[in-house]
């Protein structure tokens, strides 16, 4: 199908240009006089074949399509901008609006059939993963979740909502469970001779402030949220891949290799790539699939700051974690997600 699909467009795109050569033979060459003006009308020949060959090639790839199955990756930590909460913000994650916006531009364009979501990641912020597990279930087609290196925890949220799961046996999928987590810097402040003062309004609105002990009330009080986002975890995964409330919660927040999450219902089937492509083809009832790859639409001025973004890292990094260690929270000193 890919084959003939290109053939066809290149047919499109020749035919466009021998009608622009001709054209303009006739318009600059074969009419106007005299030797300079058939000079100038040379030079003007090719750059109307140039223009034809270009406004071809859009009329072609509008009339033809050259894939059927789009991809979209989501790859390293979930976050909603990918700056993740570690001091220095750490570089490389995946921000969720970009996967949503990939998304959806792919559920907009008519040749997309299906949804390959690729997905290697540790997990991530709670909503910011929600928000992509929407994305994939509003699409049109036939949506399939594979797992390369690591689909754990907000990853595997996401997986939960797709049609099938694919991994591979040495994959690492599960880790069903929500942590919440903060730096208990008291001690230090001690030391430094640093004393907290309270100035807030709202018993619990410094609840997991790190320069202060934490209370029992404190304590319950956020550790009902982590419950609360647990359930509302083990309800995703009930839905989505009919398994039992029980069969989920004895996962008990463990990740498990490729063949375990087969026999335990995490997984569908073990695949490669090109054996998912396979399968994807039988759904859609074609010989075989041509994949394209969705990425974000970032500007220049937004590639730059992604640059500037690791250079700060790299060089923040060592002192962020001599003063606070490589587990470090932001300043409102309690964290949330799925890992």
């Amino acid at each position: 199908m890919a084959d003939s699909s290109r053939v066809l467009q290149t047919a499109v795109v020749f035919l466009g240009v021998v009608a622009a050569v001709v054209l303009g033979w006739f318009l600059f060459v074969d009419v106007p006089d005299g030797n300079l003006a058939r000079l100038v009308g040379v030079v003007l020949v090719v750059v109307a074949g140039a223009l034809g060959a270009r406004a071809a090639g859009r009329v072609a790839s509008g009339m033809i399509s050259d894939y059927d199955v789009a991809e979209v990756a989501v790859e390293g930590p979930i976050t909603r901008d990918g700056g993740g909460s570690t001091i220095p913000p750490r570089p490389g994650g995946t921000p969720a609006d970009d996967v949503v916006e990939q998304i959806e531009r792919a559920d907009e364009d008519g040749d997309a059939e299906a949804l390959l979501l690729r997905l290697n990641t540790p997990g991530g912020e709670v909503v910011p993963s929600d928000d992509i597990r929407l994305a994939a279930e509003r699409f049109d087609g036939p949506t399939v979740a594979y797992a390369t290196d690591v689909c754990a925890s907000g990853g595997y949220w996401i997986a939960s909502g797709c049609d099938d799961i694919y991994a591979r046996e040495g994959s690492i999928v599960g880790s069903i469970g929500v942590i919440g987590s903060r730096v208990n810097a008291k001690g230090m402040a001690d030391k430094l001779g640093l004393e907290y003062e309270r100035l807030a309004a709202g018993e619990y609105k410094d609840a997991g402030q790190s320069l202060k002990e934490m209370t029992e009330d404190e304590r319950e009080y956020l550790q009902g949220i982590i419950d609360g986002y647990y359930e509302e975890f083990v309800e995703r995964v009930t839905d989505g891949r009919e398994l039992s409330d029980e069969q989920v919660r004895d996962t008990e927040a463990r990740v498990y290799l490729g063949e375990d999450a087969k026999s335990i219902g995490l997984v569908d089937e073990l695949a490669t790539k090109r054996e998912v492509e396979e399968r994807l083809a039988a759904d859609l009832g074609v010989e075989d699939v041509t994949v394209e790859e969705f990425e974000p639409e970032r500007g220049v001025v937004e590639r730059l700051r992604g640059g500037s973004r690791a250079v700060a890292y790299a060089f923040g990094a060592g002192v962020a974690s001599a003063v606070a260690g490589d587990d470090a929270t932001g300043a409102d000193g309690f964290d949330f997600e799925l890992r």
